[in-house]
């Protein structure tokens, strides 16, 4: 995967006060129509044409598009790295970091982003938009601009959101707590269970409280990745064969399953049988909630009770999103004895403990 580097100093003549990268990975927001009223890919070389007002933030923008923009419905680890690896390699140089990204999977993206950079000390906001920039009515302009400036913001000569985010629709929110809610409306994303970081009004009201602060130590990117992982949406009326080919699938390392309420399923013999047979060969099984908002209480009723005598772990109030990629990652880095440990604990806030 190349891509191309384009520099912008939107300060000129004066000097910029902050440097700020955007990564271009694809997705509506970077398109434009043609002449014949096809879509295609922005030319960021033309972006203070597009959007003058940029002028105003004083920054010197450097801008890594990906060659052949992904649609994010193809977006995979290997992309993830690829934008961590760009953000590794460019954390010395820059402020902060705005990830331009199509919004089916900016949740997923930006909670792996979450888990893999490890001691962040600057800003990375993901952003999209529900329509092309070039469209009259598209968000991707405000987008855009409140997530550069919300990048590029210090108090005291330190980045006010050192974390990994979503800018989206006057609403900031945690990457790892993120979830795509809307397909219709400019507010695509919603944080059930966790504060927004901060409010774009007339000013951006940060929450202070709200904002993770970094973990000491130097910056570390974590990249492997084992994709060994499945997930079973519980439903009534599900048969046996169609579970068991889930749960008996040879190298299975993890399985998701997204229960009812606060953690219930069936008590059916067979389908507590096949769960706990899985878990006996090694297998991580991890309890997630269907609904976007509450959590997991193991035991609360009897239909979870049998989960904690078997050894299915409560995944509390952790997004899908969140569970899938910190499956994966702390599977890839560690194995799966290890992740069993690792994965009830918070790596970036995306759990209430």
């Amino acid at each position: 995967m190349t891509h191309k580097i384009i520099r912008i100093n939107t300060a000129l003549p004066s000097q910029p006060k902050v440097r700020v990268m955007i990564i271009y990975t694809g997705g509506t927001f970077g398109m434009t129509y043609d002449a014949q009223g096809v879509l295609l890919p922005f030319d960021f070389s033309h972006i203070l044409e597009h959007l003058p007002t940029l002028k105003s933030l004083f920054l010197e923008i450097t801008v890594i598009a990906f060659d052949h923009p992904i649609d994010s419905s193809n977006i995979q680890p290997e992309h993830w790295v690829k934008i961590g690896g760009i953000i590794k390699d460019h954390i010395d140089t820059q402020d902060g970091f705005v990830v331009l990204h199509g919004t089916d999977t900016m949740a997923y993206t930006a909670s792996a982003l979450s888990f893999m950079i490890r001691g962040l000390h600057k800003p990375v906001v993901f952003t999209g938009a529900q329509l092309p920039i070039s469209d009259p009515r598209s968000d991707a302009r405000e987008n855009l601009i409140t997530a550069l400036e919300i990048a590029s913001a210090k108090a005291g000569g330190k980045a006010i959101v050192p974390e990994v985010c979503i800018y989206f629709d006057y609403e900031l929110i945690r990457g790892c707590r993120s979830k795509k809610a809307e397909t219709m409306h400019f507010d695509a994303f919603r944080s059930e269970n966790y504060p927004v970081l901060a409010t774009a009004g007339v000013k951006i009201d940060y929450d202070l409280k709200a904002i993770r602060q970094p973990d000491p130590g130097p910056f570390k990117l974590v990249t492997h990745f084992d994709e060994r992982v499945a997930i079973l949406r519980i439903f009534p009326g599900m048969s046996r064969e169609v579970v068991s080919a889930i749960t008996d699938q040879m190298g299975l390392q993890a399985l998701i399953l997204e229960t009812f309420g606060s953690g219930n399923a069936p008590t059916s013999e067979w389908f507590i049988d096949l769960i706990r047979k899985a878990v006996e060969r090694g297998v991580l099984v991890l309890n997630i909630s269907q609904c976007p908002g509450g959590m997991v209480i193991q035991g609360k009723y009897e239909t979870s009770r049998a989960f904690n005598e078997i050894g299915v772990i409560s995944g509390v109030d952790m997004t899908i999103e969140a569970a899938v990629t910190k499956l994966m990652l702390l599977i890839g880095e560690y194995g799966t004895g290890k992740a069993k440990e690792l994965i009830g604990h918070p790596l970036a806030g995306e759990m209430t403990v």
